[in-house]
């Protein structure tokens, strides 16, 4: 009978770790732990986290702002995506020396290309400040200020709690208000490109297989960090040597197979895993499709000009690369909400929830969320549209909006702030406006923007438009713009901002693109903004009541982890294929033989570089094959989302096997809502990514630098 108990505990352990989680690594030990090693993990939570110790945790930093790396050598060599290099090596290249097309890879230390602006943070320890961030809180009635009482503390506390001088203190929200954590960290400036494999190997499938299984995209790129000689941080100096990290992921080419172990370390940046029914459905049925709309467009016409012109597809391959990156997300999120009933579940886990609720005698505290979110979803709908298509169509995807939206902050700032603040905005636009340019096409954008203002003029909530947009010709209104405005060129954009302020103003509001500019925004300003923020605040504050409720009313069992904020957090599960729809199935691995059978001679997103050719048609696979297979990628059920891109994906003891870059199309909904059934992450093999710097590339020097685990030997 005990031995029984025993292993329906450790089934349901198992079952239950597998229902997705994005922790805290500094608070694994207890039944994270225990649910870990039963999964197959074989070190301790000591181990992934150390104040005191080296730990895994020292071997992950965030890279560059928005994605995630990993040290693979002592000497701060950091590996990453090749989508999240993609901007680094698209500034390096040019049509002469176009490494997005050709790859590139620095055979010594001194051939390492500099990247100003780029950095890498680590986390240095984790520490509970809840009780200081929210004293003197309580006591406040209006929620505006109950926000402001906060950021006050969390400044005070910031520059006041106890760090090194080359360290910083961030203070983040977790549980939606309710528990608030330090970070203290540090951030290297001085990241210098290694090395990247072509597009045809790191983007192999581009954008027709992005956010899909089954995926063959070795989608990897090599950095290294420098310090100064106290292994501090610092800016670049020629002095500055390689960092010497406190820790170094071993890299273990002994395989994976189904059902391993898996864990994945990173900064996953945003999940709403406890969004109400009501707010899902209005993500389903109205906000992702207007948003995919508006990029869908977008997209159609920038490939178009990219098929034709080489110069245009390296002016464009970053932007177009990050606006259909979301566009096929929110695709794949919404078919995935509907496959998964995710609106049906959520409104039973609140019939659930409200008879927690009466059981607690908690109806006084609790009883009237759910009523209050209908209400507020409801009355914020047309505002939430609003706002979106503002945001996608000026702010994001039509390139003179979005510059000349630069112009109407700096006109804002001058008449919030006053003139000096004007001034010293001014000159840093000026200054720093020429990367811009140096991307822009100004026939790319005239053709989005025709596009792009037809929807803006015909879908938007009509009740907050400018009486001028409803029912234009867009055709004229392109050309009006397009032909006159001085926002299609450096030289003219630059001229604008020459001379004093009230010059500056006067041509500024002179220019015809910025006039219509200046209409939407201020449209927008006035009609929908105060509304929608008003409306939110309230959303913000029953949602906080409503964690705290679902937090103090579940039992310890269901395991309640913190939405991802961009935080250092763990996943873990295992290597396991999926049942997308009736009919099919998906093995968990792919191989190079997928990458020859998705092969188009001369197109773009699916031709492979000769030398790959050669290499898989002899077999020439060293160390890293398998049967006479190069194994590619593989999946498992680690919750990830944005963020995680770059993740080490590692093996039951700490060893590095992969390196984690997408999700399959049908689990993107895990950002809203996790099923165990669909949700995967897709991960690039570290053999793979050894056996192109090895194998294809031919960097010796970087495969030395590695600690490399080979497979068991079998007797």
């Amino acid at each position: 009978m005990k031995f029984l108990r025993l292993l329906l505990l450790l089934f349901v352990i198992q079952t239950q770790a597998q229902q997705g989680g994005m922790w805290i690594p500094s608070l694994l030990q207890g039944m994270n732990e225990s649910e870990m090693k039963s999964l197959g993990m074989k070190i301790t939570a000591e181990e992934i986290y150390s104040v005191n110790h080296s730990s895994l945790k020292d071997a992950v930093p965030q890279f560059d702002g928005g994605c995630t790396a990993e040290v693979i050598s002592d000497k701060g060599l950091i590996l990453t995506n090749h989508h999240c290099g993609f901007a680094a090596i698209q500034n390096h290249s040019s049509v002469e020396h176009d490494y997005l097309r050709d790859g590139f890879w620095a055979y010594k230390m001194e051939d390492e290309l500099t990247n100003p602006n780029m950095v890498v943070m680590f986390v240095v320890r984790i520490e509970d400040v809840t009780t200081k961030v929210l004293e003197g809180v309580a006591a406040l009635a209006n929620e505006s200020d109950k926000q402001k009482k906060i950021q006050e503390n969390i400044s005070s506390l910031s520059n006041t709690l106890p760090k090194e001088a080359w360290q910083e203190n961030k203070i983040k929200t977790f549980y939606d208000g309710n528990q608030y954590l330090l970070f203290v960290t540090e951030t290297f400036k001085d990241i210098r490109f290694v090395g990247a494999p072509p597009s045809s190997i790191g983007k192999f499938g581009s954008d027709t297989d992005n956010w899909v299984w089954p995926r063959h995209t070795g989608d990897f790129s090599l950095f290294r960090i420098y310090a100064d000689k106290d292994n501090h941080p610092a800016t670049y100096s020629k002095d500055n040597v390689p960092y010497k990290p406190k820790h170094f992921f071993p890299v273990s080419i002994a395989g994976v197979k189904e059902n391993d172990f898996t864990m994945v370390m990173g900064y996953p940046g945003r999940t709403q895993e406890y969004l109400p029914s009501v707010a899902v459905n209005q993500i389903v049925t109205t906000l992702n499709p207007a948003k995919i709309e508006v990029r869908d467009k977008a997209l159609k016409v920038q490939d178009r000009f990219m098929r034709k012109d080489q110069a245009i597809k390296i002016q464009y391959a970053s932007k177009y690369a990050g606006v259909a990156n979301y566009w096929k997300k929110w695709m794949g999120e919404t078919k995935g909400l509907k496959k998964a009933n995710a609106v049906a579940a959520k409104q039973k886990f609140e019939v659930a929830f409200q008879a927690k609720v009466i059981k607690a005698g908690k109806q006084a505290e609790y009883g009237n969320l759910l009523a209050d979110f209908e209400k507020n979803y409801t009355e914020i709908q047309d505002y939430a549209l609003a706002r979106d298509y503002f945001t996608e169509v000026v702010m994001r995807n039509t390139e003179i909006l979005s510059v000349g939206y630069k112009l109407y902050q700096l006109e804002q700032l001058l008449n919030t702030k006053g003139e000096q603040a004007f001034t010293d905005r001014k000159n840093t636009l000026s200054k720093g406006i020429d990367e811009f340019y140096k991307d822009y096409n100004v026939e790319v954008d005239r053709n989005v923007f025709e596009q792009l203002m037809g929807l803006y003029a015909t879908k938007s909530p009509k009740q907050f438009l400018p009486e001028s947009i409803i029912g234009v010709d867009t055709a004229k209104l392109t050309a009006t713009v397009f032909d006159n405005s001085k926002l299609t060129s450096l030289d003219s954009f630059r001229s604008l901002l020459e001379g004093d302020t009230k010059t500056v103003i006067e041509k500024i509001n002179a220019d015809q693109g910025y006039q219509l500019v200046k209409t939407l925004a201020d449209a927008y300003t006035k009609n929908v903004a105060p509304k929608y923020d008003e409306i939110n605040l309230r959303n913000i504050a029953t949602q906080r009541t409503y964690m705290k409720a679902i937090l103090e009313l579940s039992p310890k069992s269901d395991r309640i982890f913190p939405d991802a904020n961009s935080t250092l957090r763990i996943t873990y599960g295992k290597v396991k294929g999926y049942k997308p729809n009736d009919a099919v199935y998906y093995e968990p691995f792919t191989t190079l033989d997928g990458v020859m059978e998705k092969y188009v001679p001369g197109d773009y997103e699916f031709d492979v570089p000769k030398k790959l050719i050669d290499l898989y048609n002899t077999k020439d696979y060293g160390n890293y094959g398998v049967n006479g297979k190069m194994p590619v990628c593989f999946i498992a059920t680690n919750h990830t989302t944005g963020g995680n891109s770059g993740s080490p994906a590692l093996d039951a003891q700490g060893n590095l096997i992969g390196l984690n870059f997408d999700r399959v199309w049908e689990g993107t909904m895990s950002d809203i809502y996790y099923s165990p059934e669909i949700c995967r992450n897709i991960m690039v093999d570290a053999r793979y990514v050894l056996f192109i710097i090895d194998k294809f590339a031919g960097a010796k020097n970087l495969i030395n630098e590695l600690k490399i685990i080979q497979p068991k030997k079998t007797k």
